[in-house]
């Protein structure tokens, strides 16, 4: 690391030169190349996979996208001429549009069965040439400029679909550019100086971006969903200013202690920058977990949200001291110069509220545990309620297209339009389907029969008559539920279809029929289902690895088991602010989030991923200081009074900038993006300020020498690395010790010596 900050300070305007193509030439190629992103939630295997593979296949002209088109009138009916004049003329217009392969007008014949029984509502079907992944949104906004034209003060016009929601697609970056611009007051409150504040800024916006065009043309080679670039901007744009924070910090220290400046971000770099080097090997580690649950869906995010974290902390250790030496003294603000030359070097020595407060920890373990232990606990309680499932664009905001149109065909047109709850019930937003394949007239005959017995299964609003392919070698009929897509009754309407409607029907007719339920319910909830079973191997596998790196870096049994134990603790309560805002609607709708509802499937999978990485950041840089001074005194109490009251400042400063990052994220209108700001800002706050800064130092200061315990067989066995080597020639700081209680003179012991003197000899 030392000669890898040599050479970018030496050759300062080579490295940011090197960046700055990096930057704008993958991004021109990012600009040429354009977006290829997919939400593919298929799972190969699972029935709803069956049900599409076997649609596709007989029915190849329903592989576009199809929308809607809802109009509402309270002043008549849309039979009205006026009405059924302007909405013809308009649907018309629709069907010659670039990209539109069909109209299904409910004017005509094709289309009976879409106009409400009262007579107030209709709508029209308009389908793609292509799935949403392939859809131009030019061309989705030119259907719903063209739809909207109509609307007018009698006759209300709104429209719904995948396609449709292209347009909706947040625009701009505010979101990004009110997480920067706090994080930026931050850094300029901690540092005093304005050059020093920006510098972290820069390197990550320079390795986000870099990240961001890199996802765009992965996008073209592998599945990569369209909320990875904002993911991994997220996360990069907290890791990356966090990371940076660190290295400046140790870098400003190095110049109070009278270093040059060359040689104070060469120190920094070397020490500090290895810590970051490994704190995000344990975030890609975590994400790369991902992979081996072997869907494709997650496979994209994880490489691209691994991506953003690989280029981040590379700006970390080569862009960021380059940008150090070219500041110079600027790094520390003018007081911190002038004190410095007025008298020389000072050594710096944690005071005010960090030292009070590591050493009211030291004093209190047992009650600060216990009252942490208890708003961890409180938080996480909502998490046992979690459900998995669809939202649907009846979670939108009110003030969208797509939930008016939602709420005019569910029939509750007051919650998003004019209208006065007249529509066709929930389920029309989100049918089932039902696909077989035809092997003989018997298989023919049960099929034909089925749409009967489904119209008196309870649950169930419509039921449309069997459809075969030209060759009647496939068919398909829709059930309209009479529950909404994300409702818990219409996941259990399809268990039930698939559990005892379906294989009872086909006991009675005697046909070997194999009758497939499809359809957006169905789908999710098998991709649901996919991710639960693999759940447990994929927290094991990367729990496992993030404690093995620990015990490599720690060579201690205690601080890994400690940091998995707190790791699931952040990812419990994280989950339950989730589970109160999004799926019990606390807020949610204040907050611009929309309506409540289930929680993705893969929320909990990618979340795990990047809480548990996030987690072990903070654990390494606070555990680090710890270990570093419990090898040179042996004396626990010591080792964590000193590093919490040394590391806390830092930590709670970096804690501060990743939550306003994360935060800033909810502004992005986007209700998956807004579930991961929520949980990664509700994870970090938990854990720098209850778990890392109260839970684990008390925890620590109650198992005394236990902390750094390591079989014998072990020691021997495990390589010896260092994370973060102590700076050489820096006095350890001096910070007061609590009185004594009589039962800390067990911290000295014999044996506990003979341990750290077995530790110290496996140092650096």
């Amino acid at each position: 690391m030392a000669a890898l900050a040599r050479w970018c300070i030496k050759h300062r305007l080579v490295a940011v030169l090197l960046w700055l193509l990096a930057l704008f030439g993958v991004g021109a190629a990012a600009a040429f190349a354009g977006t290829a992103y997919s939400n593919n939630y298929d799972v190969p295997g699972t029935e709803s996979g069956r049900a599409t593979e076997l649609l596709e296949s007989g029915f190849p002209e329903l592989a576009g996208d199809s929308n809607t088109v809802v109009w509402h009138t309270d002043d008549g009916t849309v039979d009205a001429a006026g009405v059924q004049q302007t909405m013809t003329r308009t649907l018309d217009e629709i069907a010659r549009l670039p990209g539109v392969a069909s109209v299904v007008s409910p004017y005509h014949a094709d289309g009976a069965g879409q106009i409400s029984r009262d007579g107030h509502t209709a709508y029209a079907t308009v389908t793609f040439d292509g799935p949403v992944h392939d859809i131009e949104p030019a061309q989705a906004e030119a259907v719903v400029d063209t739809a909207r034209a109509a609307d007018s003060g009698d006759l209300t016009v709104a429209l719904g679909g995948s396609a449709v929601g292209l347009t909706e697609a947040p625009g701009g970056h505010l979101a990004e550019a009110v997480g920067v611009a706090v994080a930026a007051v931050v850094l300029l409150v901690a540092f005093g100086s304005l050059a020093a504040s920006l510098l972290p800024i820069a390197t990550a916006l320079v390795s986000v971006g870099t990240a961001y065009a890199g996802t765009v043309l992965l996008g073209h080679l592998m599945t990569v969903a369209d909320f990875a670039p904002m993911l991994g901007m997220l996360i990069g744009l907290g890791v990356g200013i966090d990371y940076a924070l660190f290295i400046v910090t140790r870098h400003r220290r190095g110049l109070k202690r009278g270093l040059s400046v060359a040689e104070a971000a060469q120190n920094a770099v070397a020490t500090t920058g290895r810590a970051v080097v490994f704190a995000g090997a344990t975030v890609c580690i975590a994400l790369l977990g991902m992979l081996i649950l072997r869907l494709n869906f997650l496979n994209g995010v994880a490489i691209a949200a691994s991506l953003t974290v690989v280029l981040t902390v590379a700006a970390s250790v080569t862009l960021l001291p380059a940008l150090l030496s070219l500041i110079g003294m600027r790094a520390l603000s003018r007081r911190e110069r002038r004190a410095l030359a007025e008298h020389g070097p000072q050594p710096e020595l944690p005071t005010g509220l960090a030292a009070r407060w590591s050493a009211f920890v030291e004093k209190h373990p047992k009650l600060l545990g216990v009252l942490a232990l208890v708003v961890i606990t409180v938080l996480a309680l909502p998490t046992l309620s979690l459900r998995l499932g669809t939202s649907d664009q009846g979670n939108n905001p009110t003030t969208s297209t797509t939930r008016q149109a939602y709420d005019l065909l569910a029939g509750d047109a007051g919650a998003g339009a004019n209208g006065a709850g007249s529509g066709f019930g929930p389920g029309v937003n989100g049918p089932l389907t039902l696909v077989a394949e035809i092997h003989d007239a018997e298989d023919k005959a049960a099929l034909d029969q089925l749409p009967a017995t489904l119209r008196g299964t309870d649950g169930v609003a419509t039921v449309t008559p069997v459809t075969y392919d030209e060759r009647g070698e496939v068919g398909f009929l829709t059930v309209v539920p009479d529950s909404a897509p994300q409702s818990e009754a219409t996941s259990d309407l399809v268990d039930r279809l698939r559990g005892e409607v379906l294989p009872e029907a086909r006991a009675e007719s005697g046909a070997a029929l194999d009758v497939h339920v499809g359809g957006v319910t169905a789908g999710y909830d098998d991709f649901a289902d996919v991710i639960v079973g693999k759940l447990p191997l994929f927290v094991g596998v990367v729990i496992g690895l993030g404690c093995l790196l620990l015990l490599l870096a720690f060579r201690s049994v205690g601080i890994p088991l400690k940091a998995a134990a707190m790791n699931v603790a952040a990812v419990a309560a994280a989950f339950g602010v989730v589970v109160a805002i999004f799926q019990w609607g606390w807020g949610s709708e204040l907050l611009g989030l929309g309506a409540a509802g289930p929680i993705e499937p893969f929320l909990p999978v990618i979340m795990v991923s990047v809480l548990f990485g996030l987690s072990m950041d903070y654990q390494v840089f606070l555990v680090s200081r710890m270990y570093e001074e419990w090898l040179e005194t042996g004396d626990n109490r010591r080792a964590v009074r000193v590093g919490l009251a040394e590391t806390s400042r830092v930590i709670n400063s970096a804690a501060v900038i990743m939550i306003s990052v994360f935060l800033a994220f909810v502004l992005s209108g986007d209700r998956v993006i807004a579930m991961f700001g929520i949980a990664l800002a509700a994870a970090v706050a938990l854990d720098a300020f209850v778990l890392r800064t109260l839970l684990v130092p008390a925890l620590m200061h109650m198992l005394g020498g236990a902390n750094w315990w390591l079989p014998r067989c072990l020691d021997r066995w495990l390589p010896r690395i260092s994370i973060e080597p102590p700076e050489s020639g820096v006095a350890v700081a001096a910070i007061p010790a609590q009185r004594a209680e009589p039962e800390a003179a067990a911290d000295n012991d014999e044996g506990r010596d003979e341990e750290a003197g077995r530790a110290s000899g496996s140092v650096r």
